[in-house]
């Protein structure tokens, strides 16, 4: 279909994984970031016992195979929040969260134009439709951000689409009849979607605002899930909801910050530790807290984030899972039900769904007459999650897009559309 190679790429980066776009003749538009594959973990590990840095899956290999470091994942979850202008000890000095960020988002256009074999000055960047509900400063405030990163790293020229619009347009260019769309991406840190018009005669144009009729996003994606999966079914094994002898619960916030990726390293201070000493002392069910204390003791939480999320996933296809916990107690493992899980996030769908009802309703659209719903975006296999929005959309098919692929893919797209050729 291209004839010339684009100018500009496309960059997704995202909570749980990152990718690159660019569209070049006769071959797929993302370009291959890590050991041959398009996507790279949004994830960095400082290893202290190598002095290094390392990103990806080679970060959390070295992180699982047991050196000494730390790990940082969801990177993007700063965009927005207060922790941005603040910084976290890494490897014995401060290290500023915008630098973190640098860091990474650097790491991404090299890798890039090595595959490229090229150099990038100008990227089209993706956005959920909101960093922050229902907050218009606080969501400006985190692209402000993000582009000042993404030009701090050499992009001379920066630019914004909407994560769901950029699937849509990759989407659109396998399809041959128009088609009214909701694009549905669910991804690590949210829940993002668009109603557009499509059809391969309405992508030979240059302006496509009139094709796009709504969009609408809820701060809730894949990491939430995970969340509210480790609380439910997991930290009641370390001693969440337990008592103490006055008869008062063990403080949640340890488990809280457990269950959270970007907060997990809050329990390795010497306070928290000497916190949990007493808590232990005055503990009902200590064999409970020893699992606690073993995790803090030995930084297990990443890993134990890791096993939750593999949960989540096997819970996608399965009725239950088995969960091998043997680095918090030799031997023990742990059964978890897809009936828990759904339970536990509960809540979370009712957002995605009353999100998905309002964009129906701002559309003015019936629901008989969406054709498709796309599904993009790693956490859109939660079963529970489809049966609500095919619910609400009962005459639409269901199609599943590359679900860790697609926006970088459309990035490119918009990318070649905006800025042009080479």
């Amino acid at each position: 279909m291209y004839t010339q190679s684009a100018r500009a790429c496309g960059i997704d980066f995202g909570t749980s994984n990152s990718t690159a776009g660019w569209l070049r003749p006769g071959t797929s538009p993302l370009l291959a970031l890590e050991d041959g594959k398009a996507t790279l973990p949004s994830v960095v590990f400082f290893n202290a016992e190598e002095d290094s840095t390392c990103f990806g899956r080679h970060a959390l290999a070295e992180y699982l195979d047991g050196y000494e470091g730390r790990l940082m994942r969801s990177l993007k979850s700063l965009l927005g929040s207060s922790l941005i202008d603040g910084q976290t000890e890494v490897l014995g000095r401060a290290l500023p969260f915008r630098e973190l960020l640098a860091r990474f988002i650097g790491e991404l256009k090299l890798r890039a134009e090595q595959s490229a074999d090229r150099d990038f000055d100008t990227a089209v960047f993706g956005r959920p439709v909101h960093f922050v509900d229902d907050n218009p400063a606080a969501d400006r405030q985190a692209e402000e951000t993000l582009a000042a990163t993404a030009r701090a790293v050499g992009f001379r020229e920066v630019s914004f689409q909407f994560e769901p619009i950029a699937a849509a347009f990759h989407y659109e260019q396998d399809i041959d009849r128009e088609e009214l769309v909701l694009i549905a991406d669910i991804g690590g840190g949210t829940s993002d979607f668009s109603l557009v018009r499509l059809s391969p005669e309405r992508a030979r144009r240059a302006e496509r605002q009139d094709d796009l009729l709504a969009n609408a996003g809820v701060h809730v994606g894949g990491t939430d899930f995970d969340k509210y999966l480790s609380l439910r079914g997991v930290m009641p094994l370390l001693g969440l909801g337990s008592r103490l002898r006055n008869n008062s619960e063990v403080p949640s916030s340890y488990f809280f910050n457990l269950a959270t990726w970007h907060t997990i390293n809050f329990n390795y201070t010497r306070k928290i530790w000497m916190e949990l000493q007493e808590v232990y002392r005055d503990a009902r069910e200590q064999d409970k807290l020893d699992r606690l204390l073993r995790v803090i003791e030995h930084r297990e939480g990443h890993w134990l984030a890791l096993q939750v999320e593999q949960a989540k996933i096997a819970l996608s296809d399965a009725e239950s899972t088995t969960m091998a916990l043997d680095r918090i107690r030799e031997g023990l493992s742990h059964v978890v039900d897809r009936a828990v899980f759904e339970d536990a996030t509960a809540l979370l769908v009712d957002q995605v769904e009353h999100t998905v009802a309002g964009l129906l309703a701002d559309a003015g659209l019936a629901a008989g007459k969406i054709d498709t719903v796309f599904f993009t975006g790693g956490s859109s296999g939660v079963p529970q999650l489809r049966r609500r929005i095919a619910a609400l959309l009962p005459a639409a098919r269901a199609v599943e897009g590359d679900l860790f692929g697609s926006i970088g893919a459309g990035l490119a797209v918009e990318a070649m559309r905006r800025y042009g050729p080479d």
